[in-house]
């Protein structure tokens, strides 16, 4: 019979992971959890622009409906004095008797983040918010037809809006530029 030699024994399997094998498995690993992050990034920046959108429809329907409380006044043109609405906050509203013009300040100052400061700093609007009211043209039948609209400025360039609201005011680049309006449709007093 014959003897195997101890150092020339015969060769079992080797069981277990070597070096390299365990580094690119750290590798596909570490690539994975860095897509993971990219997308962890993408969300939170798309909830962001999401939340500043539906804050500035509520905006304009806050402003959209005073007009429809005050159709008068609108059918008057009391409500298309101006386009940048959000930048001035520090007016008293109370003392101001005009309705149309009470409504403005207040919408001027809720557009500004008045409501909410910390440290001189007015936090509670979406990011350069400014609002602006057009009295657009009239139907055939003799409605009214006014637009409420927010401009703000996003994260990251789109498609510039076709609004003229806040047009040039957010950078060189007008695709940062974000809009959301609302018409509000007065109906003729003759019918």
């Amino acid at each position: 019979m014959k003897t195997l030699n101890p150092r020339r024994g015969s060769r079992r399997e080797q069981a277990g992971f070597t070096l390299i094998e365990v580094l690119i498995t750290f590798l596909i690993l570490a690539v994975g959890l860095l897509g993971l992050a990219g997308l962890q990034v993408t969300t939170l920046d798309s909830q962001f622009e999401a939340y500043q959108r539906a804050q500035a429809v509520m905006l304009a329907e806050d402003m959209a409906n005073r007009i429809r409380v005050d159709a008068l006044a609108a059918r008057a043109g009391d409500y298309t004095v101006g386009d940048q609405y959000g930048l001035l906050a520090d007016a008293d509203c109370t003392v101001i008797t005009n309705s149309a013009d009470r409504y403005l300040c207040e919408w001027n100052q809720v557009i500004a983040g008045a409501g909410v400061t910390e440290a001189g700093q007015r936090l509670g609007s979406i990011v350069g918010a400014r609002g602006c009211i057009a009295n657009m043209v009239g139907s055939t039948d003799g409605e009214s037809i006014i637009r409420v609209t927010i401009a703000w400025q996003g994260n990251s360039p789109t498609v510039a809006p076709a609004s003229t609201c806040g047009e040039n005011q957010y950078g060189d680049d007008d695709r940062f530029r974000r809009t959301a309006s609302v018409d509000v449709v007065l109906a003729n007093l003759a019918l």
